[in-house]
């Protein structure tokens, strides 16, 4: 009886003096990457590798798949069709239920040419990167390149705006009054093994990566360029992948010369290093705190049937403007070349208009007068004509905006919205092509620096551009290449700030 009461007495005890009750271990934060090739094999062989690069992150019960496409868009335009978010969650959902279709894709809107199993291609490499998962550290931080980028849309002395495109001329360069903002900064989240090796580099800038290589071969542009540098300066297995951001109104900077050829890689090289040193720079620390949200929102229709019936009628004002000239190409260049290379005397020898001055003639005096006004009359017709070409080809985009407008039936559009917050990193992303200022705006109003805005997320919907640009459509491809009403902003800053909100 005693060692029955001694043994009770001992478990009292021990139930007494026991520490406090142990917290259950709070989540390890998890990373799995991979890359898969996505080249079209019909293209030819490519200037450069395309690919889906994969990062998963996974801490308790939330996990992403973050995937990074060499591709101009996901869906509508480009080979990527719209189906391929549908095929991809699918396929992941039967694989990895535990996604919850927390899937993250961004375009780089590179301009080559995928393979048409693209969304197979990348549900097999979700599965191979959750396969791989281990625990990580992370770092973030931002880099800076200024050297690669210009704002593409011109601020006319006339109060509107132009941009620089291939699909029409410059405007005069007497004309030109200055440029929008670029954003220099690079988003960074590196996660490293727990040995320190890298394992994974994600890294956002916002830029059109069209500036094609000098092969003319198909290719995934300066982003694929720098993402290959930097996986070359990381530990073996390492994966970088390039998160396109605001990058609707930027341009590379060398984007319209024709003294040199367009070559991508010497940006690639110049992002890539700015990206490297920015990242070792950074310490990875621990991170428990991964938290994700999504949501479908409806964005407004813009009904553009007023704004096309005035740019009709500009155009239409244009033509009139068209005057008759003497001249033609033919003869118009050689006069050209001849009163640019003597503008005192285009016509003859000095000499000859010395002896017409001596017998008090002005043949050849009267006859420049002429060509002279003549070649200013010709010009005049080239600057309106490429004002004409420029309104035609931003209305074709207006007319057929409002076409899909109608056949919609529908006033709102849908589309996905993300946000993510790993560490000090945090990420808004959305479909469209959104302008740099967009992204400004958001990042200027969120309480944390380390706050990026990714547009060709998840789907696409053209060009998002301000509501300020938006007063100028059919001016630059941003204002016409659009299916939004100008509310969408105050809107969509609104709703990022909330998803924002949602993570912290």
């Amino acid at each position: 009886m005693r060692v029955i009461q001694s043994m009770g007495l001992l478990i009292l005890i021990a139930v007494c003096w026991s520490p406090e009750p142990v917290q259950a271990a709070e989540p390890v934060l998890k990373a799995g990457v991979t890359k898969v090739d996505i080249a079209d094999p019909a293209a030819g062989p490519p200037n450069d590798p395309l690919s889906a690069r994969v990062l998963i992150l996974s801490a308790g019960e939330t996990s992403v798949a973050l995937v990074a496409v060499d591709a101009v868009a996901i869906g509508e335009i480009g080979p990527i069709r719209n189906e391929y978010m549908a095929t991809v969650r699918a396929g992941v959902a039967a694989a990895i239920p535990q996604l919850n279709g927390n899937i993250v894709v961004n375009a780089s809107h590179c301009h080559g040419l995928v393979c048409a199993d693209v969304a197979e291609r990348t549900v097999k490499a979700i599965q191979e990167a959750w396969g791989r998962l281990e625990p990580v550290r992370v770092a973030a931080g931002t880099g800076t390149e200024t050297r690669i980028m210009e704002n593409r849309r011109l601020r006319l002395k006339s109060g509107r705006e132009t941009d620089i495109r291939h699909a029409y001329a410059l405007p005069a360069d007497d004309e030109v009054a200055g440029l929008g903002p670029v954003d220099p900064k690079i988003g960074i989240l590196r996660v490293d093994r727990l040995d320190g090796r890298t394992l994974g580099l994600l890294y956002q800038f916002a830029c059109h990566p069209i500036q094609g290589a000098a092969s003319g071969k198909n290719t995934a542009d300066f982003t694929g360029i720098s993402s290959r540098v930097i996986e070359e300066n990381l530990p073996e297995g390492a994966v970088a992948l390039f998160f396109q951001g605001c990058g609707g109104d930027i341009n590379p900077v060398t984007y319209k010369n024709t003294h040199e050829p367009r070559d991508c890689e010497p940006l690639g090289n110049l992002l890539a290093l700015s990206t490297l040193k920015a990242s070792r720079s950074l310490t990875a620390g621990e991170a428990t705190d991964l938290v994700f949200t999504r949501e479908v929102i409806e964005m407004p229709r813009a009904d553009l049937a007023e704004p096309i019936a005035a740019l009709e009628a500009e155009r239409d004002m244009l033509v009139e403007k068209l005057g008759g000239t003497t001249l033609s190409l033919k003869t118009f260049l050689p006069l050209v070349a001849k009163y640019r290379l003597d503008t005192k005397y285009p016509s003859a020898y000095a000499h000859e208009y010395l002896r017409e001055l001596r017998d008090e003639k002005n043949d050849l005096t009267r006859m420049d007068a002429e060509n002279r006004k003549a070649m200013d009359a010709y010009i005049q017709n080239v600057l309106v004509m490429e004002e004409i070409a420029r309104v035609r080809t931003n209305l074709a985009l207006m007319k057929r905006h409002q076409a899909k407008t109608v056949a919609s039936g529908s006033r709102t559009i849908p589309v996905e919205v993300t946000a993510l917050r790993v560490g000090d990193f945090r990420l808004v992303t959305f479909p469209g092509e959104l302008v740099v200022q967009i992204g400004l705006n958001i990042q200027s109003k969120a309480k944390h620096p380390l706050t990026f805005v990714s547009g060709y997320t998840n789907g696409y919907i053209y060009y998002c551009p301000t509501e300020e640009q938006l007063r100028n459509r059919g001016h630059a491809q941003e204002d016409s290449d659009c299916l939004l009403a100008p509310e969408w902003q105050a809107q969509f800053e609104g709703k990022a700030a909330e998803l924002l909100s949602r993570v912290e």
